[in-house]
């Protein structure tokens, strides 16, 4: 994760975009008063919230714990993704 400070930012504007864009990097603007703001990509913040829904599901959390132990016990089924 990278920072700057809200000045560089500004001046610099165009360049960190392009790199939390390139790099998929966050990157934290610190402010004078302390405080603190986070730039994402588009795609990024796409992630996170796909996750946050998921998440969200009791039923769908169940069903990934249960593969995650069902592949643990050897039960998983191996699948060349390239195939389909």
């Amino acid at each position: 994760m990278r920072t700057s400070n809200y000045t560089d930012f500004r001046k610099n504007l165009k360049k960190h975009l392009d790199t939390v864009i390139s790099d998929n990097d966050a990157l934290v603007i610190n402010r004078s008063d302390n405080s603190a703001v986070v730039v994402i990509s588009l795609e990024e913040y796409n992630s996170i919230m796909e996750t946050e829904y998921i998440m969200a599901s009791p039923e769908t959390v169940a069903d990934i714990e249960r593969s995650r132990q069902e592949i643990k016990e050897g039960k998983g089924i191996e699948v060349d993704i390239d195939a389909l």
